[in-house]
């Protein structure tokens, strides 16, 4: 039984928590530009107690960052809980969170990145669906943040279903260390790697965090999914072609209707050709649709997906259709 939470409205309340990374590692122009953002929307701000704690891994104790989640979900006044950002570790408080008590006080969750980890941990284990997208710092972002703002806002605070329309352009820049600078580059569109049509549940993200949920109770069923994947510049082809193979070994992966690949860093140097080279080795994946090149992951701008939503896919010679139905 999947349970949806409530749109959030002007006058919602955002707790902003850090399940992996710390918010003492954002500067205060994106903190600033963040909280300012969100506030425009009509959203009330909230901190976790340990928020801005930080140590030698740029994170803060499993106990911290589990007594700040636990909290926004037991705070009746929270609507939606956000993470400041991804990391490295999140997964380390999977095993001390109380998810009953997260099923019966079902909020928003939002995050992308290492946040993976959370967001189909508690699909899985609580049938909440929850949202990958941007993070407290990605509102952070002053220059070409439409794009983004648009698909958060269709996801989590408007009901109708929405088509996922590719960016006019895209960039890769440390946008966080130079707030001014933007090198915007001509997006082509969606890359067509296998035509068909389905529809199902969304679950996955980032592929290397959603991996470390394999052979645990946290990861989520595959029984007709459509499976979403991106992963940052330290993945090369290599590194991407064996984690997605790693994932098609899974038991019940035949489950798996189709794949929407997000748009790849320019650091890891995957092209389109390779892209196809990779799918087209592995059988389980040749008669499914594919779709590569969607907004998603660690460049920008950005979509908002529900992980435990619905989706459908259709990939034909005349082009691609993209839709989250449920949200």
């Amino acid at each position: 039984m999947y349970t949806y939470s409530s749109k959030l409205l002007p006058g919602s309340h955002i707790r902003i928590v850090s399940p992996s990374s710390s918010l003492g590692i954002i500067s205060k122009e994106a903190i600033d530009i963040a909280s300012e953002r969100l506030k425009s929307l009509g959203f009330e701000l909230s901190f976790g107690k340990h928020v801005k704690e930080c140590d030698e891994y740029n994170s803060s104790s499993i106990e911290s960052r589990v007594e700040d989640f636990m909290s926004a979900f037991l705070d009746k006044d929270v609507d939606c809980v956000m993470s400041v950002i991804g990391g490295h570790n999140c997964n380390q408080i999977l095993p001390y969170l109380d998810y009953e008590v997260i099923k019966n006080n079902p909020k928003c969750f939002i995050g992308f990145s290492d946040i993976t980890a959370l967001n189909n941990a508690i699909y899985s284990m609580t049938g909440l669906v929850t949202y990958s997208g941007p993070a407290y710092s990605s509102f952070g972002k002053k220059l070409d943040f439409e794009y983004t703002m648009d698909y958060f806002k269709k996801c989590l605070m408007e009901e109708s279903s929405y088509d996922i329309l590719p960016s006019t352009k895209w960039s890769d820049d440390k946008w966080y260390v130079d707030q001014n600078v933007s090198n915007l580059i001509n997006n082509p569109g969606y890359l067509k790697v296998n035509n068909g049509s389905c529809k199902g549940t969304i679950v996955g993200g980032n592929l290397c965090t959603l991996n470390l949920l394999q052979g645990t109770k946290y990861f989520p069923s595959l029984k007709d999914t459509i499976l979403f994947i991106e992963d940052d510049h330290e993945s090369s082809y290599l590194n991407f072609d064996r984690d997605l193979e790693s994932l098609t070994q899974v038991e019940g992966f035949e489950g798996v209707k189709g794949v929407v690949i997000g748009r790849f860093q320019q650091a890891s140097h995957v092209s389109n050709e390779e892209i196809l080279r990779m799918v087209k080795n592995k059988k389980v994946l040749r008669d499914i649709p594919i779709v590569a090149n969607v907004d998603f992951g660690h460049t920008d701008p950005k979509i908002t997906f529900p992980i435990g939503g619905e989706a459908s896919l259709s990939v034909t010679n005349e082009g691609v259709k993209l839709s989250i139905l449920k949200h």
